[in-house]
């Protein structure tokens, strides 16, 4: 088939939707299908065969979109609709492959051309937004109306958490539906090379460890303040929190001074994927305090498979992936936030079994190779509805 993948985001960035587009293109190009994705203007090409990169125009004064809806995703958005117009009219696809908010293009396009689209659903935007701006709270139902038309009309969609999938079975039972959920960023031959990412001034202190992006929907805030409580119960405790932006890493670094413990407290900045695996087993307790979301956070599969144990936010944006026998879950507040890291912290026996049992719960269903299972069955499966001939 020849397919026209929309990716609303700067592709490619070392973050969670990008990374997942990527993995997305190399399945599809490995199918035999040719392959022509659009994408934000931001970003660095990647070389995936049978696949092109097309970008929107450069939109000016818009630059460093971040995750989330915003005001200049908006923009970047109008720009892709006009980009993917020209070229529905330019070329004839079988299939339209659409993430989060393109969805609402591919439906458009579905009527003006007939082209079918798949819906990969990384996220409720009608939540999403909701949570970015309370005040839309007047127009819930219209926005949940919206993604249900989306989900309805497509020829199939692809969640990649069971909350999502529960919302597109709300939208519409009878559609395709299939899941599949992010998967470790950690090869399976990696092992410790031995070098040292951490402070001097951890050295020989018990490590709690964040890494990911410093959005407000982390929790970054409930860290610092549960942290406190950690400090409390255990002065000799560090706090290293890997990722974010310039800006991000400032005001949080302002935060902890507010709280008494930036002593306690490193923030790393950004690191490449490739340091990932070293930076994780140097940590004691892995911690993800997400407050919002329905889909799991992409670290939480990578934490699983890292050998060091999990602390997290008792919420089903985690709960549908961790249990009590693979996770210490807490509740989301400062103080049980605060208190458990500090238990774990000191029990080695809890954080060694905790570990093991998720390390093995990866390894079987968090892997590549199973991503490229379900998504070979999701897609089978919408082949087989629309009479298309798989390619050999």
């Amino acid at each position: 088939m020849r397919i026209l993948l929309l990716a609303p985001q700067p592709f490619f960035q070392a973050r969670g939707t990008p990374i997942a587009v990527r993995a997305v293109l190399e399945f599809l190009s490995a199918r035999g299908h040719v392959v022509d994705a659009l994408t934000y203007h931001e970003g660095s090409d990647v070389e995936i065969p049978n696949c092109r990169i097309h970008r929107i125009p450069r939109v000016p004064g818009v630059h460093d979109v971040r995750p989330g809806f915003s005001l200049k995703k908006i923009i970047c958005d109008i720009a892709m609709f006009g980009t993917c117009a020209r070229m529905m009219l330019r070329t004839r696809y079988d299939l339209v492959h659409a993430v989060e908010e393109s969805a609402f293009i591919a439906t458009v396009m579905k009527s003006l051309t007939g082209v079918p689209y798949v819906y990969d659903m990384d996220s409720s935007l009608a939540e999403q937004m909701l949570d970015s701006f309370p005040r839309l709270d007047l127009v819930a139902p219209l926005l949940r109306r919206f993604e249900a038309v989306a989900v309805r009309r497509s020829a199939g969609v692809l969640t990649v958490c069971a909350a999502l999938e529960d919302v597109a079975h709300a939208h519409a039972p009878g559609t395709t539906i299939g899941r599949v959920e992010d998967t470790t960023l950690l090869a399976p031959s990696t092992s410790a090379n031995g070098a040292g990412h951490l402070p001097a001034e951890t050295a020989g202190a018990p490590v709690a460890m964040y890494v990911g992006n410093l959005e407000h929907y982390q929790g970054i805030d409930l860290l610092l303040e549960g942290f406190r409580h950690t400090l409390d119960q255990m002065g000799e405790a560090r706090l290293v929190i890997v990722g974010g932006r310039a800006d991000d890493i400032s005001r949080y670094g302002e935060r902890a001074t507010d709280l008494g413990i930036r002593q306690a407290v490193h923030f790393l900045g950004p690191k490449p994927v490739s340091a990932l695996a070293d930076l994780l087993r140097e940590a004691d307790v892995l911690v993800s305090p997400r407050l919002k979301g329905l889909n799991t956070p992409m670290k939480i599969y990578s934490y699983l498979d890292s050998g060091t144990a999990v602390l997290a936010t008792r919420l089903r944006t985690h709960t549908q992936v961790l249990d009590d026998r693979t996770a210490y879950l807490v509740d989301p507040e400062p103080l049980a936030l605060g208190t458990g890291l500090a238990l774990l912290l000191k029990d080695d026996s809890l954080r060694e079994g905790l570990a093991a049992r998720a390390k093995d719960h990866a390894q079987r269903e968090f892997t590549p190779e199973a991503a490229r299972r379900k998504l070979e069955s999701f897609y089978a499966r919408i082949e087989a509805r629309s009479g298309a001939v798989t390619p050999v």
